[in-house]
């Protein structure tokens, strides 16, 4: 007979997930309009309040590229401020179970957050990218891969003497939206790399939305052979076909149990346009609609993880509030389901049934929750055509 117990059909699938935030960093740099500080501010502590304990909070890159981020030492002070550590105490959070990410593309970011840290509002955690197909790494990055590996292996250990950590980003594992199709034996090896010269963890990017469940489970797989321990891997997919639900499940099923999302699903390439002046960003953008560029919605991802009972440490109300909170932010209609639909109830939605089923039941003998006719056989007798053979 068939296994029905999904998890003996996916022993390596977790009843436990982190889920990081990078709604501030990832969410607002594809927006072609300055989200003010505040609102940064308002999201990053209400984010946290909600139960994300990991969050990307900004970029240190140069603000001349992305003058979305000009503001990253401001909100850097804000959340090591004593008033936020004090709300922090207020919600019941312990602050040191709090890690603050930014995002440090090149070394002279790498440096920007050790210069923060000695003044004691550097980040706990650092982020560097590669592309394993080179051409998108050009683009993001302005160099070679090998060139960029030396860089890395500096960074990385400046990163550490400071007291810092550092994540490395793998992209263009299922493909890329600049050179095609990739290989994923290629973004192993790389994970492999980012390890061996000392990096904390593994970022396992879709950038584009290329996977599909098969490839993602399998990749998973093979990273998970080859590198064991779940903590290192964290799975980072882009929406852009309506199938990124499907590649979470496939990323569960083959035993990883750190993922990411956005509120709304924002997200994508920094911007090359902002408020009413064009700028640099990494240059044109690698799509045509712009209504289908952004990472999974952390709202749907929640749910989606919530329903299958596996815990993950989130208020899943206030998150689907400040869900609905971010559209007025943003000004438009955004991706998330789960902020218009909600949860599924167990108990339905009464307030949507029609009137006089119970008198009807009772004008026709029917007993309350009757479902069959009295004189049929309390369970159904299969024809034995269709019968299991």
């Amino acid at each position: 007979m068939t296994e029905y117990d999904y998890w003996k059909i996916f022993p390596r699938m977790p009843r436990k997930v982190t889920i990081g935030d990078i709604t501030i960093r990832d969410g607002f740099q594809h927006e072609e309009k300055f989200i003010s500080t505040a609102a940064k501010k308002f999201y990053l502590e209400e984010l946290i309040f909600a139960g994300c304990r990991d969050i990307e909070v900004t970029n240190l890159g140069s603000p001349y590229l992305m003058p979305q981020f000009k503001d990253a030492e401001e909100l850097l002070i804000h959340l090591r401020g004593d008033r936020f550590k004090k709300k922090c105490a207020r919600e019941g959070i312990n602050y040191d179970d709090i890690c603050l990410t930014v995002v440090t593309i090149r070394e002279s970011a790498v440096d920007k957050a050790i210069a923060l840290r000695e003044k004691g509002i550097g980040p706990d955690r650092l982020l560097m990218m590669v592309s394993t197909e080179e051409e998108h790494h050009f683009a993001n990055s302005g160099t070679t891969l090998p060139n960029y590996w030396q860089e890395a292996e500096r960074c990385i250990k400046k990163c550490n003497d400071a007291g810092m950590i550092m994540c490395g980003t793998v992209s263009t594992i299922w493909g890329s939206p600049i050179g095609g199709a990739t290989d994923l034996k290629d973004a192993v090896e790389f994970s492999k790399r980012f390890l061996e010269i000392g990096a904390h963890d593994i970022e396992h990017a879709d950038h584009d939305g290329s996977a599909s469940a098969a490839q993602v489970y399998r990749y998973f797989s093979m990273v998970l052979d080859a590198m064991p321990d779940p903590n290192l891997h964290i799975a980072h997919f882009h929406e852009t076909k309506r199938v990124a639900s499907a590649s979470i499940l496939a990323a569960l099923q083959a035993g990883i149990t750190n993922f990411e999302g956005t509120l709304g699903g924002l997200g994508g390439q920094p911007a090359n346009f902002l408020d009413d002046c064009p700028t640099k960003g990494t240059g044109d953008y690698y799509y045509d609609d712009p209504r289908y560029v952004g990472l999974v919605t952390l709202e749907d991802t929640l749910i989606q993880i919530d329903e299958m009972n596996i815990e993950h440490g989130y208020d899943v109300d206030r998150i689907l509030w400040l869900g609905k909170q971010m559209e007025k932010t943003i000004g438009r209609r955004l991706r998330s389901e789960a902020i218009i639909n909600g949860r599924t109830l167990k108990e339905g939605h009464m307030e949507y049934a029609r009137p006089g089923l119970a008198k009807l039941k009772e004008k026709l003998g029917e007993e309350p929750g009757q479902n069959i006719p009295k004189q049929w056989a309390a369970k159904a007798v299969l024809p034995e055509k269709y019968c299991p053979k």
